[in-house]
Order: structure tokens, then C-alpha cells, then sequence
């Protein structure tokens, strides 16, 4: 669908409020506080593209007319990159530091509605920044490098926006934890309580009851200072000691009282039986893959892409009219000498059990006690789409310092030093 000539540039910066994550496609971990979804501060056009988090591409590269494709090393996944260094020599109007989620809307939108020539410069070897995925070569199951990738949001114009590119399906998130040996909706509802607890609520007077009996809350009317106040004055100690102490310290390396309100205050506590992870009247998965969007994303004559290829290495010799960089603050202004912003990464341990239908009964399960092991959640990507295989494949989540900077750590440290960036 075209647009009318005249809309803003950056109509589609008002996805999904978070969680967001994914503002940038992810399953967002972090909350509210976010550094332009790992993005730049230049960077003005976002779209609703969550996370967490978490994160298909076509078994066959797509050629295009500015995307010529090579095939890339990782199983039959798709790396869009230029064919020659003399494209580094011509002048363009925009160039985009990046190829991920926030350049790629900037590119398409000026390609397409202000006819301006672009350069996209992408470190990595693919396209698609962390919604990048592929089909893995054991088992002929569509799978994200970098996590699970979720799309939802409340605006009609997004939804349009996004599903000129490709064909998408419907999906609605829904998690599960593992918690004293018992998988329990995530976030917590009635079910929840009743299985941990042994109760037998029925209805939101008696959950909204129950909780208020839970709730520990701040004298004086005081408002949350931390993360911890946050939980015990939403669901009580004995919810917050099961599940939300535990996982915030695998996940952060940082108990909640370390860190400020945004990031627990953000987790919905459901009085009902809703079992949703997100309420956004649009939620969709898209049926060939998120790499499949980038290609249709980045299809213009007028979008010109080069991967593996670092912009501190050839910056001198860029010609353009307006620059955007897409990679994170502390890296674009590292000449100055400053401390880097402190984040934390993930490591994804790959799985493979042949003659096997499924490992664990949803998509995403996550395991916040301490006594399941050291990683965050498991996520099988044999539940999306109605994939079909012989085998399964998963992958286990580990929080870690080091590696690629995922989710920024939300304490007044971090915050004050973004700040002065």
C-alpha cells in the first residue's frame, strides 16, 4: 500500500509502548528504559517490532534489483551484500550505519517516498540486525540467531505499514515458567496462583482479594524507588521470592533492588485467566521469515547494502548527504574517552534432538529459580507456524556480561551516563 506523499517521515516510530522491544524486535527484558531500542540517538523512526526478545529467512536467497545476495556460511541462511567497493566511492543521499530494524524503515521510507538514494553499511554478514533468522540445516526448522522476535501493536498504521512487506500469520504469545517443578502462565494470573499456591480462585473479586492480602506497600504513600518495592507492592513476597527475585538476577547479574522501578513495573499481574503475553489487537508472525521483510524492506533500485563491513574502517571515504548511525551510543562517541555504557548479552546454546516431536510444551519457557539451572529460558521454534520436521531444535538462554550489547542495564549509573552522552 502506498502512503500519501507529505505524512511525516517518522509516523511509524509509535509501535507497541513496552515492553517494546522489542522496540526493536525483541522480546524486551530491559522495560521502559531503553537506549533507542539498541539503537542510535539519531535514529527516528522506530517501529513495534518486541522482543524479546525474543527472534524466518527463505531457504534461497531473494535477488532483487538493489539486493544482490550472495549465499552466507551459516546454514542456508540469506546475506544480502553489494557486489563491489566502488559503491563505497559514489555520493548518496542518506547513508545508514546499520541494516537493522530502525535504519531499514529510514532507508525504505526514503527510498520509496522521497526517491532519495541510500547506502546501508551493516557490520554483520546479513541483513535483519537481531531479527535476523534462517533455516537451520539439521533439522529444516526456521530459527533466530539472536533470540526470539515477537510482533504486536495497538496503531493500525503500523499494522499496514508492516504487512506490505511479505505475508504474515497470526500468532499470540504465550509463555510459560517453570517454577517448583510446575509450568505456570507467564505473567501471572489466576492460573498462576492457583497451581504454586494450591487454591482454587475463581473469579477477579477473589484474585484482586487475594493479592491485596499479598501486596506488601510503601508507607506514606511513597512511590517505588526500586524494582523490589515494585514487585512486593504488586504481588507480595512470596511471588516475588519465587519468580521475580530470581529472574531478575539471572537475568541483570543484579538483584531488583539494584535496579530502578521501570523494569519490574512494566510486568502486567493479571486478575483473570488471561494467559496472553501481550493485549495489542495486532499479533503476528511473519510466515517466510523476518529476514524475508528485510529483503522486500530493502527491495528499492534506490537502497544500495553493504554487509561485513565495519563504518569506523571506511567513514572517511562515505559521500553523503545526511548520515544515521543505528549502533549503540557509547561506540559512535568512543573517541572521547568516556566509560562504555554497561549492558548485558546473551548466549545461545544450540540443541539438536533428532526423532523428537516436541522438548517442552510451549515456545518460550522461562526458568527463574536458581535451582533449574543457570540459564534465563528455553525457546523451541518447532511450535511457530505449524513447522513440520522429524526432529526438534532449541535453544538455551544465558544472560552475560560481554558479547553483543542486547539489553542496557537499567541502574542510575548507567542511566546518568547515557544521559551525558
Amino acid at each position: 500500500r502506498q502512503h500519501k506523499k507529505g505524512k511525516k517521515m517518522n509516523r511509524y516510530a509509535k509501535g507497541s509502548s513496552p515492553k517494546g522491544g522489542a522496540r526493536n524486535g525483541s522480546e524486551s527484558k530491559s522495560g521502559g528504559f531503553r537506549f533507542m531500542s539498541m539503537c542510535s540517538f539519531f535514529v527516528v523512526a522506530c517501529m513495534a517490532l518486541r522482543v524479546a526478545t525474543s527472534p524466518s529467512a527463505t531457504n534461497q536467497p531473494t535477488n532483487t534489483p538493489s539486493l544482490r545476495t550472495e549465499k552466507n556460511k551459516q546454514s542456508s541462511s540469506t546475506s544480502s551484500t553489494s557486489d563491489t567497493d566502488d559503491d563505497l566511492n559514489k555520493k548518496y543521499d542518506i547513508c545508514m550505519v546499520g541494516a537493522g530494524l530502525s535504519a531499514s524503515v529510514l532507508a525504505e521510507r526514503y527510498a520509496s517516498q522521497l526517491g532519495k538514494s541510500v547506502l546501508m553499511i551493516e557490520k554483520r554478514n546479513h541483513i535483519g540486525g537481531n531479527c535476523f533468522d534462517y533455516i537451520d540445516e539439521d533439522t529444516g526448522i526456521r530459527v533466530s540467531k539472536y533470540g526470539a522476535h515477537l510482533f504486536h501493536t495497538q496503531y493500525k498504521d503500523v499494522e499496514e505499514y508492516i504487512t506490505q512487506f511479505s505475508t504474515w500469520t497470526p500468532y499470540e504469545h504465550k509463555v510459560r515458567a517453570m517454577v517448583n517443578g510446575k509450568y505456570v502462565p507467564i505473567p501471572v494470573n489466576i492460573e498462576t496462583v492457583n497451581t504454586l499456591f494450591d487454591l482454587d480462585i475463581k473469579n477477579k473479586e477473589e484474585m484482586s482479594e487475594w493479592l491485596e492480602k499479598e501486596q506488601v506497600h510503601l508507607k506514606d504513600g511513597k512511590e517505588a524507588e526500586d524494582s523490589e518495592q515494585v514487585a512486593l507492592s504488586r504481588v507480595g513476597q512470596r511471588l516475588y521470592d519465587l519468580i521475580f527475585k530470581p529472574y531478575t538476577f539471572k537475568q541483570w547479574a543484579k538483584y531488583p533492588q539494584e535496579l530502578g522501578p521501570e523494569v519490574l513495573s512494566r510486568i502486567p499481574v493479571r486478575d483473570d485467566f488471561e494467559d496472553r503475553y501481550f493485549s495489542d489487537p495486532f499479533q503476528a508472525l511473519p510466515a517466510h521469515g523476518y529476514t524475508k521483510v528485510f529483503e522486500d524492506m530493502l527491495s528499492s533500485s534506490l537502497i544500495t547494502v553493504k554487509t561485513s563491513t565495519d563504518y569506523f574502517d571506511i567513514k572517511d571515504k562515505l559521500r553523503c548527504g545526511k548520515l544515521y548511525f543505528t549502533g549503540p551510543i557509547d561506540a559512535y562517541f568512543a573517541y572521547k574517552g568516556w566509560p562504555k555504557l554497561e549492558y548485558r548479552s546473551l548466549d545461545f546454546e544450540r540443541v539438536v534432538e533428532k526423532k523428537k516431536d516436541f522438548y517442552q510444551p510451549n515456545f518460550v519457557v522461562n526458568y527463574p529459580q536458581e535451582e533449574s539451572g543457570d540459564y534465563t529460558r528455553i525457546v523451541e521454534y518447532k511450535h511457530l507456524l505449524d513447522q513440520k520436521s522429524d526432529d526438534t531444535i532449541y535453544f538455551i538462554e544465558r544472560s552475560k556480561d560481554g558479547g553483543e550489547p542486547y539489553y542496557p542495564v537499567p541502574n542510575k549509573k548507567n542511566k546518568d551516563l547515557f544521559a551525558k552522552y
